[in-house]
């Protein structure tokens, strides 16, 4: 703890040192400008700077409203690579400014006559300065058009799923999952479904969703329950819940109607015919073989997050089972409970990150600044016989757009065998 303490002083200490040279630059860029010029405008901006390295850490270490996290960890990013790239403006400039020096110097070193002038200090170029603004602008553009026009550019993403115990029914086919959903935050019913005949398209044999259906309240489905009703599968459609369904952020009046907005999303489960996996399993039969799929409700490993999944009562009577899947909403369970205490579970599937809604995802290569709060938060993992997929989400929460990182959905090939060794 002290380590990440000392380690959070110096970031912040670097930022701020940063911020002393965007004033600079800003200053060059307007030199007649008064306000800017001033003490008081130095102020605002470390104050500004100040305020989001404070949310930053708030973000990571208090229990925050996961809207209010996700727009203060957008905006600290997004002001990051403005400054990032105004930065290198000055520091070409100041290059231009060295370089103009040496030979201002060499000037000085010639006889001067007694009535010339001395050489006036090299000023900052406007030209160059402004410039680095219109540059740092352009990302900023780019990306908020990018993160309106984003949010139902659904893609998907198919992936091999190997299990050494895979009985031969099982073999070849095709398993679908989407997660977070948080219909709350749609606002266009028709790009919505228009996923969901993305993912029918596919044709999976069974489908798994893993978790937060609803933002806040059961009622967020009311406008989207007929088209997520079309969710269906030959072997079922499968479903465990997540730490926004179960109303936790949202105010109530009481106890009872917390209570009742749970029992309606249960019902709304059983309404589109998916199968609600409440720390439970069921046993997938095949012509006579067998595989478990389990689901446990919302377990988290940060302290904010409920701790509600019961893994002792989901694996009770499964050890016939050759292969065990499960679905567990929350990443961070399954380095904090499942690696330690359930070394029968084979695979489980998550979701509660999003990717944050904003990084960098390619076939060879990932990036989010997630990855600083969970150590599994996109794609595959596995450690031991032991397997993990994060599937980044449908829907979004928190701020309207993704950012590079696109709503997924994952169509598994289910193949008996070892995964390959990666070259």
């Amino acid at each position: 703890m002290l380590g990440n303490t000392f380690t959070v002083i110096i970031i912040s200490i670097v930022l701020l040192l940063a911020d002393t040279y965007v004033i600079s630059g800003i200053r060059g860029a307007f030199p007649k400008w008064k306000f800017i010029q001033q003490k008081s405008f130095a102020n605002l901006v470390y104050a500004l700077s100040a305020a989001l390295i404070i949310g930053l850490v708030l973000s990571v270490y208090v229990k925050l409203n996961v809207g209010v996290r996700a727009a203060i960890l957008l905006l600290f990013f997004l002001q990051f690579i403005v400054k990032v790239t105004f930065i290198l403006f000055v520091f070409a400039d100041d290059i231009r400014r060295f370089v103009k020096s040496i030979f201002k110097k060499k000037e000085k070193q010639k006889p001067v006559e007694s009535n010339k002038p001395e050489l006036p200090a090299i000023p900052r170029s406007e030209f160059l300065m402004k410039a680095g603004l219109l540059a740092g602008a352009v990302p900023l553009a780019a990306m908020g058009y990018s993160a309106l026009s984003s949010v139902y550019d659904y893609r998907v993403l198919r992936r091999r799923l190997y299990l050494p115990n895979l009985p031969k029914k099982f073999d070849g086919m095709l398993l679908g999952q989407i997660s977070d959903i948080h219909s709350g935050s749609f606002y266009n019913k028709k790009a919505v479904l228009g996923g969901v005949e993305t993912l029918l398209k596919e044709k999976p044999d069974l489908i798994f969703f893993t978790g937060d259906l609803v933002n806040d309240m059961t009622s967020e489905m009311r406008d989207y329950q007929d088209i997520f009703s079309k969710v269906k599968a030959p072997l079922g459609v499968y479903s465990t819940l997540g730490n926004h369904d179960y109303g936790d952020y949202a105010w109530w009046p009481d106890a009872a109607a917390k209570k009742k907005n749970l029992d309606d999303l249960i019902a709304t489960h059983k309404n589109m015919g998916w199968d609600l996996l409440m720390n439970t399993h069921r046993r997938l039969k095949v012509d006579g073989e067998e595989i478990g799929i389990l689901g446990i409700e919302n377990w988290g490993e940060l302290s904010r997050f409920p701790k509600y999944g019961r893994m002792d009562l989901a694996v009770k009577d499964t050890d016939d089972l050759p292969v065990k899947l499960l679905l567990s909403h929350d990443p961070s369970h399954w380095r904090a409970e499942v690696l330690k205490k359930y070394p029968q579970i084979d695979m489980m599937f998550s979701g509660h990150t999003h990717g944050m809604q904003f990084g960098v995802q390619t076939e060879s290569f990932q990036w989010s600044p997630i990855k600083y709060v969970y150590k599994e938060w996109a794609g595959f993992y596995n450690e031991g016989n032991q397997q993990l997929y994060v599937n980044v989400g449908y829907g979004f929460i928190g701020y309207t757009g993704r950012i590079g990182i696109l709503p997924e959905i994952t169509i598994f090939e289910l193949k008996a065998g070892n995964r390959p060794v990666e070259s």
